[in-house]
């Protein structure tokens, strides 16, 4: 009886082990899980339908963008709402994302 239950402990403890690792292999890029809040206006990749573009400018605009925005610097709009949800570890990660956008 010991021996089943170690044997089914390390079937479990090895599919467990493969299923993580498979699901590292597919973790999307950072930044691009933030961006899909960005869609409706911008585009899950920055090349929205109507609103500024944002693929290809610099991470380091976006992000000043962004901070302005979530300081109300430019105004109370939806953009200082949706800049005021993010860290600043999230700024970071949504703005390089969109910058590698083309």
């Amino acid at each position: 009886m010991r021996q089943l239950l170690r044997t089914a402990a390390g079937a479990v403890v090895c599919t467990l082990g493969l299923s993580l690792a498979a699901q590292a292999q597919t973790a999307p890029p950072a930044g691009r899980l933030l961006a899909s809040n960005c869609f409706q206006c911008h585009g899950t990749n920055g090349k929205g339908p109507g609103f500024d573009k944002l693929a290809g400018e610099s991470a380091s605009e976006i992000y000043k963008e962004l901070k302005e925005f979530g300081s109300g610097k430019e105004g109370n709009g939806i953009m200082a709402k949706h800049a005021m949800g993010y860290t600043d570890a999230q700024l970071l990660s949504l703005s390089s994302w969109l910058a590698t956008q083309r």
